[in-house]
């Protein structure tokens, strides 16, 4: 039967420092992400893998990772040992994907497979995804050169142990052939709430990402959808490319966006200030009353909140309480912070509604 290999209760109650309130460009600009895609020489790709052999190179790479104590000492966690609450806790934290493991017990993982990650969850690496190594870093506000530097340290230590599947001609090979070459995927996550609000100046942005060879996605990358005003740009190829040109892409779009989204913001604070004041004022209103509440309505009305804070409409409400609930109202934290001992089965929807309201109307008694 899974269990926790980890106190999942007491993880989900803090979130990483990667959340600062306080970070460069942090009123727009949430986090920066940085994945880098290898796999080790000499071994099939992780579909091609048989369960025995997939077992060895795990613990090989597992050995590794904790031997090097990253971002302090490493924690390990095999996803076959993980229970439901926990894989949906790691997903939501952005320290696993939906594919390394489900959120539920629908289906058995396969051999192998896990996380390892650092005291402050900056850096993480994947096991066994679609790659053997899925080496991420993750930095507070738009700071993508610290979240590449760190990403990059972290492979050449790996690289110095476990010899890596690269081609001169094509660079680093992957199971997937979109991630041949760097193997690189940059990303930075933005809180776009002004332009959400003027449907045809947040498709100028779509616009300008694509035609510079960025995506934009949801809060969980490909696949997702954007909830609570929250979108992820990324660059879409890693082939032909150098690793210093798809950042440099990407630093270079972001900022226009970050202009574009204060400007926005500006002119409804100053054209429509009593509605947006209202807006705000509903939403805190709800938020401290409701007696249940789904995820995507909560992460909305956290929204309006986020925009009210930034455009000085409620000054009195912590931006780090707001950068909390965006995580812990997701499922797998309401389940983890409201059962001290982890529960095999997840908790129906209806309560998870009940409990969210709970923990909002806790979170949000008294301020402004």
């Amino acid at each position: 039967m899974p269990k926790s290999p980890i106190d999942v209760h007491r993880l989900a109650s803090k979130v990483g420092p990667w959340l600062s309130p306080g970070a460069p460009e942090s009123d727009v600009v949430v986090s920066c992400r940085v994945r880098l895609a290898r796999n080790v020489a000499n071994q099939p790709f992780v579909p091609r893998l048989e369960p025995s052999r997939a077992a060895e190179v795990s613990d090989q790479i597992r050995r590794q990772l904790v031997d090097l104590h990253i971002d302090g000492d490493t924690t390990w966690v095999p996803m076959e040992e993980a229970m439901p609450v926990l894989r949906l806790v790691l997903r939501e934290r952005h320290l696993i994907s939906r594919d390394l493991a489900p959120g539920d017990d629908a289906r058995v993982v396969a051999p192998g497979r896990g996380v390892a990650f650092g005291s402050s969850e900056s850096l993480a690496v994947m096991v066994h995804e679609e790659d053997h190594l899925r080496i991420q870093s993750l930095a507070p506000g738009f700071q993508l050169d610290r979240a590449w530097k760190s990403a990059v340290e972290l492979d050449h230590a790996l690289e110095s142990r476990l010899p890596m599947s690269h081609s001169l001609e094509l660079g680093y090979l992957t199971a997937c052939p979109t991630n041949v070459g760097t193997g690189l995927r940059a990303s930075v996550m933005m809180h776009l709430p002004a332009l959400s609000l003027v449907r045809p100046e947040l498709e100028k942005v779509f616009a300008a990402a694509q035609r510079t060879g960025l995506a934009v996605r949801g809060q969980y990358g490909e696949g997702s959808r954007a909830v609570g005003d929250y979108y992820q740009i990324s660059n879409q190829i890693t082939l032909g490319r150098s690793e210093e040109q798809l950042v440099l892409d990407l630093k270079a779009l972001v900022p226009r966006i970050i202009e574009f989204e204060r400007k926005v913001r500006a002119v409804l604070y100053k054209e429509q200030k009593a509605a947006l004041k209202d807006r705000v004022s509903r939403s805190l209103g709800l938020l401290r009353t409701a007696r249940a509440m789904p995820t995507e309505s909560a992460l909305a009305h956290v929204s309006n909140l986020r925009l009210g804070v930034h455009l000085g409409l409620l000054p009195d409400i912590p931006l780090e309480t707001l950068n909390q609930l965006v995580v812990q109202v997701q499922r797998g934290h309401l389940q983890a912070l409201n059962q001290k001992a982890p529960q095999e089965e997840l908790i129906d929807a209806s309560e998870r509604d009940r409990l969210r309201a709970g923990l909002l109307r806790k979170r949000l008694a008294g301020k402004a």
